[in-house]
């Protein structure tokens, strides 16, 4: 890795909206990719594709081991400069229908494991004076948009809004943490009836994720434009 470059750890990053930013940072130039999937087989894949990158396994169901795994990537591969929290998962239960133990569950993924990242990683980057955590989330976990989506989903999505907004101000102003709703995108998740393809579901992720040093910090973001909490 040569000195000008940046390491970027992307959880999820073996399809849809990761494999998409990963695929939009290649093709920039400078950075080194660390492609975290939760099966190893699955990340080596997508380095496979895209020709590019080293492959982790990164498992979110269990946060409790995450902080141990993060200081591992770390020392194993350098200092990890920006971090995407992109990996997720959806329970579609509304309220009535889901158990305690689904909305643990997305907690886990959704909310705890990126918390865990960004306290480790964001620490780090503040430290050596520079970083850019981008936190995908979604207008499902939107206050301001009623939390329409399914129940699991939204509340953990409107949490990960707050771990965003708490990580920012902690580690201001080295290390810029923001939030994304990349939009209704066609991935496994979204569905292919979605209006928006990965490579336009990744561009403010990748925008946000090379962000100035005068850039936004803890912030909502939709197509590149801050929008309410």
């Amino acid at each position: 890795m040569t000195q000008q470059q940046k390491t970027v750890l992307i959880t999820g990053a073996n399809r849809g909206i990761g494999f998409a930013i990963a695929k939009s940072l290649i093709q920039q130039g400078g950075f080194q990719l660390l492609l975290a999937a939760r099966q190893l087989k699955d990340a080596e894949g997508a380095v496979s594709l895209l020709g590019a990158g080293i492959a982790l396994r990164l498992d979110l169901t269990d946060p409790l081991l995450l902080e141990q795994k993060a200081l591992q990537i770390e020392h194993q591969y350098g200092p990890v400069d920006v971090l995407i929290n992109n990996a997720a998962m959806l329970h579609s239960t509304d309220v009535p229908q889901t158990q305690a133990e689904d909305l643990l569950h997305s907690l886990s993924v959704n909310t705890v494991a990126p918390f865990v990242l960004c306290k480790v990683f964001g620490q780090l980057m503040k430290q050596r004076g520079y970083g850019r955590i981008v936190n995908l989330s979604s207008g499902w976990g939107s206050f301001s948009e009623g939390l329409e989506g399914p129940a699991c989903y939204a509340i953990s999505k409107a949490a990960l809004n707050a771990v965003t907004v708490s990580c920012a101000r902690e580690f201001m102003p080295e290390v810029k943490v923001n939030a994304v709703c990349p939009g209704w995108v066609r991935t496994r998740m979204g569905g292919e009836a979605a209006d928006l393809s990965p490579e336009q579901g990744a561009e403010t992720p990748v925008w946000l994720a090379t962000l100035a040093d005068d850039g936004p910090t803890g912030a909502f973001f939709r197509n590149k434009t801050q929008i309410d909490w």
